[in-house]
């Protein structure tokens, strides 16, 4: 009985043993959404120097973008004017999900993509603009000289000159100004209206962003109209396109809500070359 008693409690020691060793894996696994902090500390504490991270050789060169906190690829995507697929394509990622703090991925066309006449950004036929990054202007990638007969420019007609800003823009939603633009604060149109209320595309474009992946917009919607301007459409109730469609101006893309907001509104912003401008400056008074 006492070595039956003895072997009873050392069976229960073990036994704690070994569920205290598996608790200790668990509290140590790192979380599944840390984007690249988990990677490095490992680095840190076993004593091996930590591997460049993707890119990096390019940080702080025009056109490209050096991974922050915080950051996925649809805001990086919303905050240089480019979709989040390109973006992944452009920087050879394998996996679109998982980028790290300090990693550098490029935003504007590689020169494989740009052609003689300026690269065609998804089929929207329109030529690269200069995209501003961090403030500086990144001209497009010039295309390599031609080995061919040379094709005689087209002359420069007045009438093309500013051609993307010429959109065009329709507003978005019937309700009334609830919020104004305030670069600090609010950086766009908030639009008031009841849940089901129609949400319309403010200019012809394609659909670069459908989800709810964008921290305090709800279920977004991000239309790309050409190299220069995005519309976002947030806090929708339903949304009724999927990415890489093209869509008209007018036409109903999504049903008014609240998602990620105190209130049924629209939040709409306009952004120009990645940058939130004031929509007052592109919509016709009403």
């Amino acid at each position: 009985m006492l070595v039956s008693r003895s072997l009873g409690a050392w069976g229960s020691v073990l036994l704690a043993g070994f569920v205290l060793a598996g608790c200790g894996s668990q509290v140590n696994r790192a979380p599944v959404e840390d984007r690249g902090t988990a990677s490095s500390a490992g680095s840190v504490s076993s004593g091996v120097a930590a591997k460049p991270l993707p890119g990096a050789e390019n940080a702080g060169k025009p056109g490209y973008y050096t991974v922050r906190p915080g950051d996925t690829l649809i805001r990086i995507g919303l905050e240089t004017g480019q979709s989040w697929k390109d973006i992944s394509r452009w920087s050879n990622l394998e996996n679109a999900n998982l980028i790290e703090v300090g990693q550098v991925l490029r935003v504007i066309p590689p020169a494989s993509a740009v052609s003689s006449s300026g690269s065609t950004d998804s089929g929207n036929g329109r030529s690269v603009a200069p995209v501003v990054i961090g403030g500086a202007t990144t001209p497009a990638t010039p295309a390599p000289a031609a080995t061919a007969t040379p094709v005689t420019p087209k002359p420069a007609a007045s009438a093309q000159t500013g051609s993307d800003d010429d959109m065009g823009f329709i507003w978005p939603a019937s309700g009334s100004l609830i919020a104004g633009f305030d670069e600090s604060r609010n950086k766009g149109y908030d639009i008031g209206g009841k849940a089901g209320d129609p949400v319309l595309a403010a200019a012809d474009g394609r659909v670069v962003y459908a989800g709810a992946g964008l921290r305090g917009y709800g279920n977004l919607i991000i239309l790309k109209h050409n190299n220069t301007y995005l519309t976002a459409y947030a806090h929708n109730q339903s949304l009724l396109v999927k990415e890489d469609q093209s869509v008209r101006k007018g036409q109903k893309i999504a049903e008014m809500g609240s998602t990620d907001a105190d209130r049924v509104k629209l939040h709409f912003e306009v952004r120009r070359q990645g940058k939130p401008v004031d929509p007052s400056r592109y919509l016709p008074s009403r």
